[in-house]
């Protein structure tokens, strides 16, 4: 697979988080789970499945963190 497709599978995932969950809990356990999902097919291109699981899951929780905080509007001034 060709790096920019790896690419887009992220960005496409991480669009797909942004509408997901109403609760602050359900929108960093959906950031989890996407991110830990995409880590694992990405790192799976480089035999590092579980670590790419890890590293993922970690960033998406904070993807997860971060846009409930924008939806509750934490960023506005």
């Amino acid at each position: 697979m060709k790096p920019i497709a790896i690419l887009l599978l992220a960005a496409a995932a991480g669009l797909a988080m942004t509408g997901c969950g109403d609760t602050s809990r359900a929108r960093v356990a959906t950031g989890t789970g996407m991110g830990a999902a995409t880590g694992a097919i990405i790192g799976s291109f480089s035999a590092n499945a579980g670590t790419g699981a890890l590293i993922g899951a970690g960033v998406g929780a904070l993807g997860g963190v971060l846009v409930d905080e924008h939806a509750r509007g934490s960023f506005n001034n």
